[in-house]
């Protein structure tokens, strides 16, 4: 009877110290995941991935001209940004926290809605060329860790084969050694695990500015989207064909701002806090979803039609912020 009573016990035990039970729909994760009989996993916020969790994270603003291609170290980062800039141009800001290249560029000059978009990583190193001289002092006021030449000389370089202004490297280590105390990766509103249902079957997607386009064509082989700029495929110098298992088309409002640059051309202003509409990009599928960003200092959720989380591939991941169309 005692060995009755014991057994009992031990199983009451073990219920009660279960984890909760999956809900339908496939798990989502964002910096960590289990497996039944195994301890979590550290995942990193961005990918979804396993592997280096508490990097701090350092954002790189990198040119996008045709002169300017192809890149270097893009490849590395987990986040890359596509924005729209003077003349209807593009240019990139690539985050990077579980990895690190060795050199990165080309780098160019900050725009204002750089420092919207950056609070929700908290204060982020961001490496720039430079900025519109009435810029500055907003750049030093922002929460982020200026790392800029002026800043951190030593961490950047001019390539002679390239011409200028196309050609400013920097060395990421470098850069974060001169900004220790830098924000570690932390939850943005993404989220990863199965897709969700439905979807559009998509092979190829291409965005458009005013100046510009991206172009993104789904890789079954290689289980992602592979990026074009202006019609030519992006690669880079250090690591071919640019890519990821998802990328984002976040639609939003781009305004211009109060500022311009030295031929004086308005910047523009992307307003990446608010709501909008989305589209997610995974597995050869296009999925409509609602960006959401409450305050500048909150992350952006991707939801489906019906408030579910958007579950994205794990992996990088690419936001095109394109501009509503008219």
């Amino acid at each position: 009877m005692l060995v009755v009573l014991a057994v009992f016990a031990v199983f009451l035990v073990s219920r009660g110290c279960g984890g909760p039970e999956r809900t339908p729909g496939g798990p989502s994760s964002t910096s960590t995941g289990s497996v039944p009989g195994t301890s979590a996993v550290a995942r990193s916020p961005f990918t979804g991935l396993p592997g280096r969790t508490g990097g701090p994270v350092l954002a790189v603003k990198i040119d996008n001209v045709g002169t300017a291609r192809p890149h270097t170290g893009l490849g590395r980062a987990d986040l890359v940004y596509v924005e729209q800039v003077e003349s209807g141009l593009t240019r990139l800001l690539a985050v990077f926290s579980s990895q690190l290249p060795d050199r990165v560029g080309p780098v160019r000059s900050a725009r204002e809605s750089d420092l919207e978009l950056l609070r929700q990583f908290g204060s982020p190193a961001l490496a720039f060329s430079g900025a519109q001289s009435r810029l500055l002092p907003v750049v030093a006021k922002a929460p982020v860790y200026d790392v800029s030449p002026a800043h951190a000389p030593g961490a950047y370089v001019r390539d002679g084969s390239r011409p200028a202004p196309h050609n400013l490297y920097a060395a990421p280590d470098r850069l974060l050694a001169a900004a220790p105390d830098a924000s570690a990766a932390r939850d943005i509103g993404f989220r990863f695990g199965d897709a969700p249902p439905g979807g559009t079957p998509q092979r190829d997607r291409t965005v458009r500015y005013p100046n510009g386009s991206v172009g993104l064509h789904w890789s079954a082989e290689g289980d992602r989207w592979l990026v074009s700029f202006d019609g030519d495929p992006a690669t880079t110098t250090d690591g071919g064909r640019l890519g990821a298992p998802t990328v984002v088309v976040q639609y939003v409002t781009v305004r211009p701002s109060g500022f311009h640059d030295r031929w004086g051309n308005t910047s523009p202003y992307s307003e990446t806090v608010g709501t909008g509409r989305a589209v997610v990009l995974r597995d050869g599928k296009a999925y409509d979803a609602t960006w959401s960003r409450p305050d500048a200092a909150a992350g952006t959720r991707f939801s489906t039609p019906g408030g579910q989380p958007v579950n994205f591939a794990r992996g990088p991941v690419w936001i095109v912020l394109a501009p509503l169309p008219r």
